[in-house]
């Protein structure tokens, strides 16, 4: 009998042993990770804006009626050295329009690749559809010229409001792309030969700490630094200062658990609402319209099921001449405020003024951003 209580005392040591010891994996199974190089970027890969002027021709008659297109008409044939003094020549350009270039040249592109390039017009054109644009050449910021565009214009597509704030695709003929060609590369240099600094996509302190952490526990030696929120220098390993490609690749792989701010995006234009787990509500009243929040820290208050007629479980019906209550307890998420509002058949714009008001009485634990 003794024995069979020895064993069963054994068991039951060794089952809250192995609990403790599996608990902390499950947790750390269940964090969020990514790759450092979903997190960060290394400094010296950056981009470049470029900028040009050039003049789009073949449209048919939907060109600028007036402005700078006479002028650079004028200037592209005395260019190609046809110049005439000429009173009974009046140029009139309905075909052509001047217009505005805007490119982002990445890091990393070599001469003879291509880029995409934005034109604008500049003046009162009604449209670029089925023109060309003549040889425009884009520059940098230092005045130097890093890529030449040029061939036939594609009308793009941009976004505009419909009805009912939803949005809709529709063309945009005054805007176009086309493609340009990279005549210079822009040199990757590092500051410090020896030395790598990643910065984050989202500077955030505990990110830029636990990358350090992950960094220096993957390579077995303290070679991260986190500098402030969105910096992490790196030193190189001494066997891999001749070959830092394949310290880099390295690095760019391992994982890290990644923190963040919880935060709201809504865009009431087109109706969304974005949001993360994290985001949670303190006791508020908050009444738009006919719909009414209560967050309350009393026990027991539910929210409305789809159907009720907008009664709260646990309360009395409302007046007929109100609208819905959505009632939910304290530190209630966000998301089941949401899928309450839903269930009371709340409309996206409705839910978004919810959210805005809550915010504005100091009760949405969280970053509201407005776009």
């Amino acid at each position: 009998m003794l024995k069979r209580k020895g064993l069963f005392l054994l068991s039951f040591l060794l089952v809250l042993i192995l609990s403790a010891q599996v608990r902390p994996a499950v947790a750390q199974e269940g964090a969020l990770t990514a790759r450092i190089k979903d997190l960060a970027r290394l400094q010296e890969d950056r981009a470049n804006q470029l900028t040009g002027f050039g003049l789009v021709v073949g449209l048919n008659g939907t060109g600028d009626q007036q402005g700078y297109a006479v002028e650079m008409v004028q200037n592209f044939l005395a260019h190609h050295g046809f110049v005439s003094n000429d009173p009974r020549i009046n140029l009139r350009v309905r075909n052509a329009a001047a217009v505005a270039l805007s490119a982002t040249l990445p890091p990393y592109r070599r001469s003879g690749d291509t880029i995409e390039v934005t034109v604008s017009s500049l003046g009162d054109a009604k449209s670029l559809q089925g023109g060309v644009l003549l040889q425009s050449p884009l520059t940098g910021a230092d005045g130097k010229v890093y890529a030449v565009a040029q061939g036939p214009v594609v009308v793009s597509a941009s976004p505009a409001t419909g009805n009912r704030g939803n949005r809709q695709t529709v063309n945009q003929p005054t805007v176009a792309l086309v493609q340009a060609i990279v005549e210079r590369e822009v040199p990757v240099e590092r500051e410090e030969h020896n030395v790598l600094r990643w910065v984050l996509f989202e500077p955030d302190f505990s990110t830029a700490s636990m990358m350090a952490q992950a960094i220096n526990k993957y390579w077995g030696a303290e070679i991260a630094f986190p500098e402030n929120k969105a910096d992490i220098r790196v030193e190189i390993p001494e066997e891999y200062r001749l070959n830092p490609v394949e310290f880099i690749a390295a690095l760019e792989t391992i994982p890290v658990t990644r923190d963040h701010v919880a935060k709201v995006i809504v865009n009431p234009r087109a109706g969304t609402v974005v949001f993360d787990g994290k985001v949670r509500i303190a006791p508020v009243a908050v009444t738009r319209g006919n719909i009414t929040v209560n967050v309350s820290n009393q026990p027991g208050v539910s929210q409305p099921q789809p159907q009720s007629g907008g009664q709260v479980a646990g309360n009395t019906p409302e007046a007929p001449d109100q609208g819905p209550l959505v009632a939910l307890t304290a530190g209630t998420t966000l998301e089941e405020m949401v899928r309450a509002l839903n269930a009371v058949g709340a409309t996206p714009q409705e839910i978004i003024n919810l959210i805005i008001a809550i915010e504005e009485a100091g009760a949405l634990y969280g970053i509201l951003e407005i776009r």
